[in-house]
């Protein structure tokens, strides 16, 4: 789920007025430059942590500058706002704001609800919910690195199961998580990993999976041994975000939004192939079939709560809301599969989505309460979204790169020479030898 983003750290456009310094440049200025600046970090904040969808950010912008006495009106994409504010005597400030989404740091969305709840209700004046915004962008990750990259383990781990219930499944992702959660732990501090990250952890886990734990089928295939060790990468939120911003008629958002998703999963998806050209795999080990079940119940029950907490830690999720999470995750697993039971996978999953979806909305309402997305996020996670995406990408090449090999051997012999044959063919399908396509292995085709 971790996602390429600009340096937190970046800065946004000051308000015209502003001076350099922190002051202003005139004291009539003062308060719409306070409140102008006030929305601004607002702004911003918001659409980096809009994994939910962004229609909601206009909302909360707007009320809470009408609150301070001005009036708003915010122009938005995926990663840009513009903000034109009108304060009562008629001045106006326009500020372009940006920001790359992602999902990091949801103790942030913590602390932005009672806050925006108290601007809104008028407790709260533009200099006290600055101060209070700084207070919030100061205040370091709730948990030490070691423990998200801790937390990365847990939540692969929590997933396996979910892939295939065997031990082997949990003892590659113990070790493949790793390797992907080291990554993750290093783009923090290193800003240029993290804007490859997805295709970085995806070729080391793949490489990792070819040459160490997927020479037996029966232990499965290697899609499935790979996959929940990269599902902390995978953009099932964006993907359902863009479906939501497009239902509610945010066309220019959701279809970037939607083609950002792709891009992330293309990136996954080229890395593991990369994988496999690289150890010199057949590209038809990319089918993903599933090996036999030898985990008992009580694992694949408890299986649930390693997930959430991991969760917890890997997306800085204070701890006073796990029994929250806990208790929704565990909700959607069993309207899911009581659902599945009924009306099949695709139906179940569908009405899992809506209870937990109504169930978060309804515990969510109130200041003092968590944050909707922090309920959703867990059980949504559930629900494999994403993963299933990447999972059918990822098949769907190997499919492909075998299906062309065998076609242009096949109508290489059995074509007439002068026509479609030998001679027209291309010189790697021909000579079939490695330096003229590396995609190519004779050892791989049947004749038919």
């Amino acid at each position: 789920m971790a996602r390429p983003a600009g340096d937190p750290q970046e800065p946004v456009a000051r308000p015209p007025g502003r001076a350099a310094g922190g002051g202003t440049d005139s004291a009539p200025d003062a308060e719409p430059d306070r409140i102008a600046s006030f929305l601004t970090r607002l702004t911003c904040l918001l659409l980096r942590t809009s994994g939910e969808g962004s229609e909601l950010i206009a909302r909360e912008v707007g009320a809470a500058g009408r609150a301070l006495g001005a009036e708003v009106s915010v122009l938005l994409v995926m990663e840009t706002a513009t903000l034109t504010v009108t304060v009562p005597d008629g001045r106006t400030r326009t500020v372009i704001v940006y920001a790359a989404p992602e999902v990091a740091r949801l103790d942030r969305i913590a602390a932005l609800k009672p806050l925006v709840a108290d601007v809104r209700a008028g407790r709260a004046g533009a200099a006290e919910a600055s101060a209070r915004l700084d207070r919030i962008e100061a205040a370091p990750a709730p948990y030490p690195w070691w423990l998200k990259l801790l937390g990365i383990v847990l939540f692969s781990l929590g997933f396996a199961p979910l892939m295939q219930p065997t031990w082997y499944e949990l003892g590659t992702t113990a070790v493949l998580a790793t390797t992907a959660a080291a990554l993750a732990v290093a783009s923090d501090r290193v800003p240029r990993l993290a804007r490859v990250l997805p295709l970085v952890a995806s070729l080391a886990v793949s490489v990792v999976t070819l040459e160490l734990f997927a020479g037996d089928p029966a232990h499965g295939g290697p899609v499935l041994l790979m996959l929940p060790a990269l599902f902390f990468f995978v953009p099932g939120d964006y993907l359902s975000a863009a479906a939501a911003e497009l239902g509610a008629g945010l066309i220019t958002t959701g279809a970037i939004r939607l083609v950002y998703a792709v891009f992330l999963l293309v990136q996954l998806c080229v890395g593991v192939l990369l994988g496999v050209y690289g150890t010199g795999t057949s590209t038809r080990a990319l089918f993903d079939t599933a090996a036999d079940a030898d985990l008992p119940r009580w694992v694949l029950f408890a299986s649930w709560t390693v997930f959430t907490v991991g969760t917890l830690l890997a997306f800085a999720i204070p701890r006073r809301f796990f029994w929250h999470l806990l208790a929704l995750v565990y909700l959607t697993v069993a309207v899911q599969s009581a659902a599945t039971a009924l009306v099949g996978e695709t139906g179940g999953t569908f009405v899992a989505a809506v209870v937990l979806a109504a169930v978060a909305t309804l515990l969510s309402r109130g200041a003092d309460r968590p944050p909707r997305l922090l309920l959703v996020l867990p059980g949504f996670f559930t629900l494999t979204v994403g993963s299933l995406g990447m999972r059918g990408l990822t098949t769907l090449a190997g499919a492909m790169w075998w299906t062309a090999s065998r076609t242009c051997w096949n109508s290489s012999w059995s074509s007439p020479p002068s026509r479609w044959g030998w001679s027209s063919a291309p010189r790697w399908c021909r000579t079939g030898r490695r330096e003229g396509n590396p995609l190519f292995r004779p050892d791989e085709v049947r004749l038919t």
